[in-house]
């Protein structure tokens, strides 16, 4: 008895082994597409994002590939009247940026840094010389030599990396018509693979990341675009020239905790001190600061977002610094995505763990709902009927 024991532990660990083996391949085999991975990635987030409708559509009685055409047509059809209208707009700040970074070197070198000189007591400009940049720089020429080479080397390959990217926005609409259509039928594929002895909690923990991550991601992404449209209005009403390019920005960022507002009062700042040099346009920013983050704080993350993701948000910050350097920009990509599937397992395991020998030993556990006694920990089923001393 003892033997066969012994056996069932042995094959489970080695199960264990292989699943974890298999993990590893899986992330070394995407450690090496990542550069070509990132339009079937996005595609499949879009495809994602747009499966709930086409399955509404067919509830309704059209066909699957009627369905498809109708949800791709409105989303490309957005698309393009988003890029109608954003397009001109970011070109005509991206040239008044251009023609205006002499004014922000000049209040950089001549405002900025004497003012930290004189609060810090540090001789930052003196290091700033073009005489001493010189001296620097032939002292150190082969040094400067090898990153113009370097240079060089990135300015020559970014031919092949545009022809990289135009390849990619051609293949987007292609690909998310494809996982579109056929989105249903993936899923069911994937899920004929997963042991039969495993398949409802697998398919159990899968709803539960699909209901977790689609509710986030469709927040997010409306509270991204709520805030940028906000911010952007907000400084151009202010009289910012870049206050539409700097609040679009901030809107982008939203999805890192503190990144986006903290755009708003740095460039915001910088920008109306460059423009204006006078306090009241710089309230102004700060106005803005101020009424965007009540309205996301107070309305726009609690209706459109809530805690589904139940991630802090130094996680948050981890999860996206973490998939850019492992990953690169498919990282960056899959960072939520993966954090918020992750967070899911992860209560998953506390819940078998909390339930295990290991933790419990050898005596029966009963662990009472947190609903009755909240942040109660379980009580052995010994010591329950314990007389009190």
């Amino acid at each position: 008895m003892h033997r066969d024991d012994d056996l069932a532990t042995i094959a489970a660990f080695y199960r264990r082994v292989q699943w974890a083996a298999l993990g590893l391949g899986v992330l070394w085999v995407v450690w090496l597409l990542a550069p070509i991975l990132s339009p079937f990635v996005f595609s499949a987030l879009l495809g994602w994002l747009g499966d709930p409708m086409v399955d509404r559509l067919e509830a309704r009685g059209l066909k699957r590939n009627t369905a498809v055409l109708l949800v791709f047509s409105a989303m490309t059809l957005l698309l393009v009247v988003a890029a109608i209208l954003l397009v001109p707009v970011l070109e005509q700040q991206i040239v008044t940026l251009v023609e205006s970074l002499p004014r922000y070197r000049d209040w950089f070198v001549q405002v900025a840094l004497p003012w930290i000189e004189h609060r810090t007591g540090l001789q930052i400009l003196s290091w700033l010389d073009p005489e001493r940049l010189f001296q620097l720089i032939r002292e150190h020429w082969q040094s400067a030599g090898g990153m113009a080479a370097t240079v060089l080397g990135y300015v020559s390959r970014s031919g092949f990396a545009l022809m990289g990217w135009l390849a990619n926005i051609v293949l987007l609409p292609v690909l998310t018509f494809f996982f579109l259509r056929d989105w249903d039928l993936l899923v069911a594929r994937v899920g004929a693979l997963v042991p039969r002895d495993h398949y409802d909690t697998v398919r159990r923990l899968a709803r539960e990341s699909d209901e977790v991550l689609g509710g986030f991601l469709r927040g997010q992404l409306t509270v991204m675009l709520i805030l940028g449209v906000l911010y952007a209005l907000g400084l151009w009403a202010v009289g910012l020239n870049l206050g539409i390019l700097i609040g679009l920005v901030a809107g982008l960022l939203t999805f890192v905790p503190y990144l986006g507002p903290a755009s708003i009062v740095v460039f915001g700042g910088i920008a109306a001190l460059v423009q204006f040099g006078d306090w009241q346009h710089l309230a102004g920013v700060a106005v803005v600061f101020t009424v965007g983050q009540l309205i996301e704080s107070y309305w726009l993350t609690p209706k459109l977002v809530g805690d589904r993701i139940g991630l802090h948000p130094m996680a948050v910050i981890f999860a996206v610094m973490a998939g850019g350097t492992l990953f690169g920009f498919l990282g960056m990509l899959l960072a939520l995505p993966v954090a918020a599937v992750a967070n899911v397992l992860l209560r998953y395991a506390q819940d078998r763990y909390r339930h295990s020998r290991l933790y419990a030993g050898d005596a029966p556990v009963m662990v009472v709902p947190a609903e009755i006694v909240p942040d109660a920990a379980p009580v052995p089923a010994a010591d329950v009927d314990a007389p009190a001393p």
